[in-house]
């Protein structure tokens, strides 16, 4: 079995704790810190993890993520780099290959792109298409808010249909990149827009774009 998600969440662990707990992230009003204890709080406490999709539940997120945010920050990083508590349903190896390869990976450029002189990283094609194969799948929700018609697609051709519409944008580049576009981080993703002008601007600016 892969270890794409194991990789990914040492390679942020590391980050975080080598920017330290007041640096920047691209999460609004959010600094390292704050990402630390979404982390934490998302694997570890499922009773108000659920405020992270449900706004009914986001009261009792905001007040546990406040909790852990309160932390010493090297708890939070030990925290993130041993892995979720013994209960958690990301124990299962699946569930985590599944669900964190794509978060883990989005968060460490959160924090990466944030900072001065980023550059992209290199990531090899066996990651590259074991995210492109995630992206596919989740296309229609990360796109499901775009306000144009979006399609998703690599340098080789491939394509993925994010959201049917008039008119269509086309996204193109490495699927790393685009897992970043689709996520709302379209500021800094290396991928070219084509079609009509309007539609491209209203694509860039779009703050509900992605999950």
């Amino acid at each position: 079995m892969s270890t794409f998600a194991k990789r990914e969440r040492l390679l942020l662990a590391d980050l975080l704790e080598t920017t330290g707990p007041d640096a920047p992230t691209l999460c609004e009003g959010w600094r390292t810190r704050d990402l630390a204890a979404h982390v934490v709080v998302r694997e570890g406490r499922a009773d108000a993890a659920g405020g992270i999709m449900i706004k009914q539940l986001a009261p009792r997120l905001d007040r546990v993520m406040a909790e852990f945010a309160a932390k010493p920050y090297e708890e939070l990083i030990q925290l993130i780099r041993t892995g979720p508590p013994r209960f958690s349903p990301f124990q299962l190896k699946q569930l985590d290959e599944a669900s964190n390869t794509v978060e883990f990976y989005v968060h460490t450029e959160d924090v990466r792109r944030a900072q001065d002189e980023w550059t992209p990283r290199e990531l090899d094609p066996v990651f590259q298409d074991a995210l492109w194969s995630r992206l596919e799948r989740m296309a229609r929700l990360v796109g499901r808010s775009a306000p144009t018609g979006l399609v998703l697609r690599r340098p080789d051709g491939q394509t993925a249909v994010a959201h049917k519409g008039a008119p269509v944008v086309t996204v193109t580049g490495e699927p790393s990149e685009l897992l970043l576009f689709a996520h709302g981080r379209q500021s800094v993703a290396k991928v070219e827009l084509d079609g009509d002008e309007n539609a491209i601007a209203k694509l860039q600016e779009a703050k509900q774009l992605g999950i």
